[in-house]
């Protein structure tokens, strides 16, 4: 008995030295993420080419999911295209990392590949979220729909059974 009260004193400052180490963390608020997040931002030179090309790749892609929101078979495509490129993107950052040279001022591709999960993987992510919603909508809608022609189907057949 002995054993297990002192068993359940240590997980309990274990707990409370947790709670301690998270309420600490959320006193000093978002200004370590911002502080990364601002210092990452200003390592980048936004003037290349390339990376214009990849923004304007991405606002080009968002668009076209967009304005194709009725299109449920090219929306697929672009779902599948977005997600093929999260797939690649490790073989992509390889290459990328070898040849950064001929397109690039400085090398931006990591073994662990942040900068290309940041600028590639994370506005594909997104672009197929929102296809995903768009098509979570539309199952809806179209849910409701057959379950009204549903009841309009059965108020019909009961109108003809009592006349």
């Amino acid at each position: 008995m002995e054993d297990l009260k002192s068993a359940m004193e240590e997980h309990m400052e274990q707990m409370a030295d947790l709670v301690q180490k998270f309420s600490a963390e959320l006193r000093s608020g978002l200004r370590p993420a911002l502080d990364n997040f601002l210092g990452f931002f200003h390592a980048i030179d936004w003037k290349e080419p390339w990376l214009a090309c990849l923004m304007g790749f991405h606002v080009v892609l968002l668009l076209l999911t967009i304005l194709s929101r009725k299109n449920v078979n090219f929306q697929m495509f672009l779902f599948l295209l977005a997600l093929a490129g999260v797939y690649f993107a490790e073989n992509l950052n390889r290459f990328l990392g070898q040849n950064w040279k001929s397109f690039a001022r400085q090398n931006y591709f990591d073994l662990s590949g942040v900068f290309l999960s940041t600028l590639w993987s994370g506005p594909l992510l997104v672009i197929a979220v929102i296809i995903l919603v768009n098509t979570l909508l539309s199952l809806c809608h179209l849910i409701v729909r057959w379950k009204r022609a549903e009841l309009k189907y059965r108020s019909r057949l009961a109108r003809n059974k009592q006349d």
